[in-house]
């Protein structure tokens, strides 16, 4: 006895689901958070997977805008429009994401360093990190190596990011990362930098591992470490 499968339906609704994950792509990228929220929980209330919708919808529409930013396709209030949209897709999403085991690929603590005070590049490269299915702990500005080193310890972080827009505060990259050396955490985790005054040379100079000139290149090494 042989079972028929109908491979016209099961085709059909591979299409719907495909097509279902490229709508809420496309309601990302166009910053449509309430539309997009709405979205994932009419799909999660229907059965859809949490996983799937987060990688095949969500992480794959924040590629598509890093990859915009990246080209000059898009500027910074696009992508921090289309962020805030993931984030309130997030925030239905997680509940079942962590009720079906799902975890984030690994922890990042972000920061602006000490004596320096500007925010909109590293909340940028925050909410496109996170983008990429990573968790991201925001120390905020104006932050302390001691208080980053605590940060590590507590979260079992992976990566350190480092911003400074000065000239007058970069070189405190440079501290944090011989506090992450003294506190016997620099080989545990990947140290990233930027900002306007830094650079390859300067972050090769302090020991860094990684510098990115912008929040898509710095969403793109982090997820990087864990493939």
């Amino acid at each position: 006895m042989s079972v028929c499968y109908n491979t016209d339906s099961i085709h059909k609704e591979q299409e719907e689901v495909m097509a279902k994950f490229e709508e809420i792509s496309t309601l990302l990228q166009r910053g449509k958070a309430k539309d997009l929220a709405a979205l994932v929980s009419e799909e999660l209330a229907a059965g859809g997977n949490p996983k799937d919708i987060l990688n095949e919808g969500l992480i794959a529409g924040m590629g598509i805008v890093g990859t915009k930013f990246k080209n000059n396709e898009i500027f910074v209030p696009e992508v921090l429009i289309a962020a805030r949209a993931m984030n309130a897709a997030l925030a239905i999403l997680k509940p079942a994401l962590a009720d079906s085991g799902v975890e984030p690929v690994g922890t990042a603590v972000i920061c602006t360093v000490k004596g320096d005070l500007h925010d909109i590049g590293k909340n940028l490269v925050k909410m496109m990190i996170e983008g990429t299915g990573i968790r991201v702990i925001d120390l905020g500005v104006d932050c302390s190596a001691e208080k980053i080193v605590e940060a590590v310890k507590e979260n079992n972080a992976d990566i350190v990011c480092l911003s400074a827009l000065l000239t007058t505060t970069m070189m405190y990259q440079k501290d944090i990362i011989d506090a992450l050396k003294a506190a016997g955490l620099r080989d545990k985790v990947k140290v990233m930098v930027g900002g306007a005054p830094v650079t390859q040379a300067f972050a090769d100079e302090i020991g860094a591992d990684a510098y990115t000139p912008d929040a898509a290149s710095a969403a793109e090494k982090a997820r990087s470490y864990f493939a």
